[in-house]
């Protein structure tokens, strides 16, 4: 296990050697995915600062993966999943939500995390507006939501996650009797791989 990203509980303004680097994301998809739980996505805008701890993932392999938008090869859609590691993908789906995921292995490869859910840390305020509900349960528990939570559009497609406004910061240590591994949801091709990762437990986590 990758003990890239644990330190101590992430609060206040967070300094900027904080970042997950890139290195961390230069590795086998389903690693990065496990070891992105407990990590703090935070997203700075004129509105003001959302910060949420990640509790549920996803990972997509690469061409070899048919529920991998890189399956369909290099297209202008994809261009960024073909980025260099730690790198934003952010996409649109059903004509109507953004999903936000970080690209892993090597430039050119393919594959990235999808970030399925976060726990709020702060900012709340600024959450239940943009989401228009006051139960934090409906925040972020879904990647839609939390792409509407923290207004991650097409903007932040190809953005780097160590600097800049969008970042994934060090978190919390997540042992492995707290993690859930089990089959990806919402799709139909290879949805019976176990490539979907949670915290045991964490009311955020998607239904």
């Amino acid at each position: 296990m990758s003990k890239l990203i644990r330190v101590r509980k992430a609060t206040g303004r967070p300094h900027p050697d904080l970042s997950v680097p890139a290195s961390f994301y230069d590795r086998p998809t389903e690693d990065v995915a496990r070891d992105l739980l407990g990590a703090v996505l935070e997203h700075r805008t004129a509105e003001g600062v959302v910060r949420g701890r990640i509790v549920e993932t996803e990972a997509y392999l690469g061409p070899h993966d048919p529920a991998c938008h890189a399956a369909a090869g290099l297209t202008a859609r994809t261009r960024t999943l073909h980025g260099p590691p730690g790198t934003a993908y952010v996409y649109f789906i059903y004509g109507m939500h953004w999903c936000f995921n970080a690209v892993s292995r090597e430039e050119g490869h393919g594959s990235a995390v999808l970030v399925r859910a976060l726990e709020p840390l702060s900012g709340l305020d600024l959450m239940r507006r943009r989401r228009g509900v006051e139960r934090d349960g409906e925040l972020t528990s879904g990647p839609a939501r939390l792409c509407d939570a923290f207004a991650i559009t097409r903007q932040q497609d190809g953005a780097s996650l160590q600097r800049g406004a969008l970042r994934i910061l060090r978190g919390l240590d997540v042992p492995d009797e707290d993690v859930v591994i089990g089959p990806r949801v919402g799709i139909r091709k290879a949805a019976d791989w176990p490539l979907r990762f949670h915290i045991r437990g964490n009311r955020f986590v998607s239904k």
